[in-house]
């Protein structure tokens, strides 16, 4: 099965890239050749222009407090275990004592770097890095890959509580909703929203073998997936074949 998520807001979608860019980066982190740290670096940085475009810090703040707040209104409830809700609750403690100590924005205390700094000047020119442009960063690149690590796991340090923040609120957001099995009837499929219930994420299951790529969109009322099929040259095209999928909306 191949999972497909789609954002109601422009917050869950920062979310989602954070964390799209932070499972890239640490996938890179654990390999030891330089070209990968190499992108490890440029996935850093990355991470540092979308924590920065906006207060993403206050905004999980506050979700981190709305959800503590929320859950603190089922003590007492027999239908709801403690202990379960003890360890939720911890968690989103936990993230949100470690992101509310971090100075500033997120990841500006690596802005003071200077030699961070001149690489990430140049990371974006084609061949920038090239090491008569930048020869400390060609240095650093032939250290033994354990150096190299120890240097990248000690820069990212100073972004771990944003990572475990976007780790809490999300998992906490694909846990309230529950998969459905649905049917995309000659590739189409359309489905109205319950009125006053304000959703914040979609996801979609389908099978890999299909090849069926879905094309999603919504907004407060309505949902709606096209499916498509890539053509020769790769583009996509609309399938009229009925596509059983699995839909899940996370409130």
């Amino acid at each position: 099965m191949v999972l497909y998520e789609y954002p109601f807001n422009e917050g869950i979608r920062t979310m989602l890239r954070l964390e799209h860019l932070f499972d890239r980066l640490g996938q890179l982190v654990a390999r030891d050749s330089a070209i990968d740290h190499h992108f490890a670096l440029a996935t850093m940085f990355e991470i540092m222009d979308v924590a920065s475009r906006a207060d993403v810090k206050s905004d999980l703040l506050k979700e981190l407090d709305r959800h503590r707040t929320q859950l603190q209104a089922y003590r007492g409830n027999p239908h709801i275990s403690e202990a379960a809700l003890d360890e939720v609750t911890a968690r989103i403690d936990h993230a949100f004592n470690g992101l509310n100590q971090l100075q500033g924005k997120a990841g500006q205390a690596l802005a003071s770097n200077e030699w961070l700094m001149s690489i990430r000047s140049r990371i974006s020119i084609p061949g920038g890095t090239c090491e008569f442009d930048l020869p400390a960063y060609y240095a650093w690149q032939q250290h033994e890959p354990a150096r190299r690590r120890a240097d990248l796991e000690g820069w990212l340090t100073t972004l771990t509580p944003l990572a475990e923040a976007l780790q809490v609120l999300l998992g906490l957001l694909r846990e309230s909703g529950a998969p459905q099995k649905m049917l995309a009837s000659s590739g189409q499929f359309q489905q109205s929203l319950a009125a006053g219930k304000v959703y914040q994420l979609m996801r979609v299951r389908v099978e890999g073998s299909d090849d069926a790529v879905p094309e999603i969109s919504g907004h407060r009322l309505m949902v709606s997936v096209r499916m498509m099929k890539p053509d020769a040259e790769g583009r996509l095209r609309p399938t009229n074949a009925d596509t059983a999928f699995e839909l899940t909306l996370c409130a």
